[in-house]
């Protein structure tokens, strides 16, 4: 059961939605450059100093917000590359994965893993930000969106193995 306080007391049901992932950074600026300026991606809302966000999907926000602000706010974080944590973007074609990491490369983004046929049918690549974040490009075949942003992730089966992916065959949000 998900739960919620309605704030007067009361328990009610907390809807699994996610609108905002905010993410701490050693140098907000740094983080606008590379993002902005050499990405090209647009800010819905930049606050010098103090934090930036970018729509990323329908009613969801990447939120880059300076670390020591959000220690400060949320209690004491480790650093961001010790986290298991990546961001996933993913892309029409394993041609367009090794573009997106060539372009975050030529942006200042460092290529942890190359572009590679992955065992369950994709291909994936990972770079990482200025501040260490993770990023996995891939191309999943099996995945698409609706146009009112319902997720379904259907089985595909590897060329390579024969063996398909494990996956749910239907996310809802």
């Amino acid at each position: 059961m998900h739960v919620w306080f309605d704030g007067n007391g009361k328990i009610g049901k907390v809807k699994p939605q996610l609108s905002v992932i905010t993410v701490g950074v050693r140098d907000l600026e740094v983080t606008y450059a590379f993002y902005s300026s050499r990405l090209g991606w647009t800010a819905a809302q930049y606050v010098p100093e103090e934090v930036i966000f970018y729509q990323v999907g329908h009613g969801l926000l990447l939120a880059f917000f300076r670390r020591d602000h959000l220690a400060a706010e949320a209690g004491a974080m480790g650093e961001a590359s010790q986290a298991p944590v990546t961001l996933g973007h993913n892309v029409g074609s394993p041609a367009e994965v090794d573009a997106v990491l060539a372009g975050a490369a030529a942006a200042g983004g460092l290529i942890s893993a190359p572009g590679t046929q992955m065992s369950w049918g994709g291909y994936s690549g990972y770079f990482t930000d200025p501040d260490g974040y993770r990023w996995e490009v891939c191309h999943n075949p099996g995945l698409s969106v609706d146009a009112d942003g319902k997720v379904t992730l259907k089985v595909i089966e590897s060329n390579d193995t024969g063996q398909g992916q494990a996956a749910l065959s239907d996310l809802t949000g």
